[in-house]
């Protein structure tokens, strides 16, 4: 973990307008394409919502501005950012659960399978102590067109969202509506949309991400 240097950090000037507001967040939501990882992550026998949530940690960890965290006024960059999702344990009732991202799918994989088992026998939900998260849902029974997640204004949260959504049909593409919202002072525009072509780099060529067969 660094603390930015806010005198000679080129965002310096849109933190400090953007920090000032009320509600400082900003979300978007496009569909990305899944016509080759869906069928690739099923081929391997690989749970969907974890592939999903590593590609998006992957792409999280790709670009620093997503690894940047608010604490008291100063703004920190953390090395790694680690997942975390809701899954349901009960027909209708949601727990939440961190893992350590790893590099490595099989080992992420390994991690998060040990680790939905444990909550689904201590499911919780309360917000962690610690900045260096993602948090992550899937609402897959609506393709969705836009979304907003509940955040907690104080003390500063600073923390990147995502969702997805229900796959549909668009010709012979699969596509899944995938919202992401974060705090403006820390990211803009320009760093979703390296977000979501990292993302569909990663779904376009699941081989690269999941391993060979």
């Amino acid at each position: 973990m660094r603390t930015i240097d806010m005198q000679t950090w080129s965002r310096r000037q849109h933190f400090e307008f953007f920090h000032t507001y009320a509600y400082p967040h900003f979300g978007m939501c496009a569909n990305v394409d899944l016509t080759a990882f869906y069928p690739a992550v099923k081929q391997r026998s690989h749970s969907l919502t974890i592939a999903i949530v590593y590609a998006l940690a992957r792409a999280s960890n790709a670009i620093p501005e997503f690894r940047y965290r608010i604490r008291e006024g100063e703004v920190i960059e953390h090395e790694i950012v680690n997942p975390g999702f809701t899954f349901l344990v009960e027909e209708d009732v949601f727990s939440f659960c961190i893992v350590d991202y790893a590099e490595d799918f099989s080992s992420f994989a390994a991690k998060a399978a040990e680790e939905i088992a444990f909550v689904k026998e201590h499911p919780w939900v309360h917000k962690p102590p610690q900045d260096d998260v993602l948090y992550m849902t899937a609402i897959p029974w609506v393709s969705f067109t836009s979304f907003l997640h509940p955040m907690q204004l104080q003390p500063t949260d600073s923390i990147p969202r995502f969702a997805w959504g229900k796959f549909f049909e668009e010709g012979e593409r699969l596509k899944m509506p995938l919202g992401v919202q974060g705090h403006h002072a820390l990211i803009d525009g320009v760093h979703v949309g390296k977000f979501y072509a990292e993302v569909q780099d990663y779904l376009q060529q699941p081989e690269a991400l999941l391993g060979e067969v």
